[in-house]
């Protein structure tokens, strides 16, 4: 990933004035200071409590960092440094980076950013501190049940909720002038696209071995009635005959359809997102930050040409969205418990909120927010997806989710590859159960 598909500092969307405006720090007209703080002494970081924040990368119009610089610049008793993680296309990293800091107990990072699916893990093993204490029933009240629900573990609150977000069907509307509402229906438009010269790709998506696979693989199975694991989280129905039928068709669409093409086996979201937004891709799986790019004049050339709605299903199921999307923790370990915990409610704030929604596309985690006039106004796709978002399936939930999914991603590497599905299912069926049945 280069720098470029950051787009920080390109005259697009909202611009710098009114970013810092919209963020409370310019007085009389005149920038309160430059988009990336600079410290402007030693001086001034000694005398404030310092903490550090760490997160995965996010691509939009602007950065994680600049958030960050919007915290700094907005009072004076406390001085976050941002670690940049890698992006969450590169989940596993992520994990492993996290892991290997929060289990050495010594108080770094004080805050971080998590996977949804990660939050069971760090809370079971005391690495992320309860929250119940800092954060009342109504607070509580203010954010969408099933996130609110999907950060805690055991009944305890372990994280806060930052965005929702969930998989979704991007389409050239200017090709079909219906979007496709089952798989049946999306080879076929895609396969009358590519033999008209319309279209150099079909269908997009996402087969990398990687946690996307993973997402990609609980959407194909769960739009054709079936599942991973059963809601005891120890019964494992990813051999059942309606996971082999989805994945086989997720092979299909590479070696029989040949709407996909094989080099989708090493894309995660941002090489399948690239050709589409370079206009050669009919439809695409990806998430909810790619919208603000088809519309970005420097990075797409797609603009106004591109619809959104929710995946297609198999012909006796229901359409199914992934649930995506990172939390907020804070480190058990922290040596300024107050400091990370008001600069975790501020980032989950409803105003820091609306900030990461306009300007990187992150799905507001408060019902109040998604529903506001200003959210509306500068990224109306995602209000009319709100079902989408907020009605999303979950990843298999389990303290011992990891394992699951190494064990998941090399069996469907394997099946999307050779075609062998049944057997290499059959397999990760005895790995799984190997894994949750203790």
């Amino acid at each position: 990933m280069t720098d470029k598909d950051d787009h920080v500092g390109k005259p697009m969307g909202v611009g710098r004035r009114q970013f810092l405006k919209v963020a409370g720090l310019t007085t009389g007209g005149v920038l309160a200071a430059p988009a990336i703080l600079k410290l402007t002494s030693v001086a001034s970081a000694a005398d404030r409590t310092n903490i550090t924040f760490a997160s995965a990368k996010f691509f939009g119009k602007r950065t994680v960092a600049e958030m960050v610089d919007v915290f700094n610049q907005s009072q004076s008793r406390i001085l976050v440094r941002y670690d940049e993680l890698p992006p969450p296309s590169s989940s596993t990293e992520v994990h492993q980076g996290l892991v290997q800091r929060l289990a050495k107990k010594d108080g770094s990072p004080d805050v971080f950013t998590q996977d949804v699916v990660w939050i069971a893990e760090f809370a079971g093993a005391g690495w992320a501190l309860p929250l119940d204490e800092y954060v009342s029933a109504d607070e509580a009240g203010a954010y969408f049940p099933g996130v609110l629900a999907a950060c805690k573990w055991q009944g305890k609150l372990t994280a806060l909720p930052w965005y929702v977000d969930s998989g979704m069907l991007y389409y050239r509307k200017d090709l079909v002038s219906k979007a496709p509402e089952t798989w049946d229906e999306l080879v076929a438009a895609a396969t009358d696209l590519m033999k008209a010269g319309k279209a150099k790709i079909g269908f997009s998506w996402q087969a990398k071995q990687a946690e996307v696979l993973i997402c990609d693989l609980v959407e194909f199975v769960t739009s054709n009635g079936g599942s991973i694991l059963g809601d005891d989280g120890k019964t494992v129905h990813i051999a059942d005959d309606a996971a082999i039928e989805a994945v086989q068709f997720m092979y299909d669409t590479i070696e029989k359809y040949k709407i996909s093409p094989p080099d989708v086996r090493s894309w995660d979201e941002e090489p399948s997102r690239t050709p589409f937004t370079g206009g050669d891709v009919a439809f695409l799986r990806n998430w909810s930050y790619v919208y603000s790019i088809c519309q970005d004049k420097a990075a797409s050339s797609v603009v106004d040409k591109v619809g959104v709605v929710p995946l297609p299903h198999f012909a006796n199921g229901k359409s199914a969205a992934c649930l995506g999307g990172y939390q907020y923790g804070v480190n058990a370990s922290t040596k300024n418990r107050d400091a990370s915990v008001e600069f975790l409610k501020w980032l989950s704030s409803p105003e820091t909120q609306l900030l990461f929604a306009t300007e990187l596309g992150l799905a507001p985690s408060r019902p109040a927010v998604f529903d506001s006039a200003e959210l509306g106004k500068a990224q109306p796709f995602m209000q009319t997806l709100k079902p989408v978002f907020v009605g999303a399936t979950a990843r298999p939930v389990t303290p011992k989710y990891s394992q699951v999914s190494l064990a998941l991603q090399s069996a469907v590497s394997k099946a999307v590859t050779n075609g062998n599905v049944a057997d290499a299912l059959k397999d990760a069926k005895a790995k799984l159960e190997g894994i949750v049945g203790a």
